[in-house]
């Protein structure tokens, strides 16, 4: 019994597959996870440092022994949010500017992929015109 669907080697072009798909995938999962890393690091970044500055701020807290103490630290305290704010500011717009980043590389993937991808459907059907129209012509019954 012989299959009607069976898969025929000889007809694949694994270089055609490599070129059209694979190959873009790969690109677009390298350019997927070189995002998130760099996205990770940034917030791995920006965790220590908020991190820090609450530690630094309990160890100044602590260091408070009298009311001058107190009105110190409290007067710190506007600097602490204001350098804060800052950094919040500066990290969104470092998060912004990795995404701004992705999305044109991305369009840049999928630009080369039509392109490629219109150009070996162009090849692909040259050749077989090319082939047709080479072909003996077949006898009539």
């Amino acid at each position: 019994m012989t299959n009607a669907f069976a898969f025929d080697t000889k007809q694949f072009d694994t270089a055609q597959l490599e070129s059209m798909f694979f190959a873009p995938a790969r690109a677009f999962a390298s350019l997927s996870v070189d995002y998130t890393e760099k996205l990770v690091n940034a917030q791995l970044e920006a965790t220590k440092a908020y991190t820090d500055t609450g530690l630094a701020q309990l160890r100044s807290l602590m260091e408070v022994k009298d009311a001058e103490g107190l009105k110190s630290y409290m007067e710190g305290q506007q600097k602490v949010a204001q350098e804060l704010t800052e950094r919040m500011k500066g990290d969104a717009e470092k998060a912004v500017a990795l995404q701004q980043e992705f999305v044109e590389e991305s369009q840049k993937l999928t630009e080369s992929s039509v392109k490629q991808a219109q150009e070996s459907t162009k090849e692909a059907t040259e050749t077989a015109t090319k082939a047709v129209k080479e072909a003996p012509p077949k006898a009539a019954k």
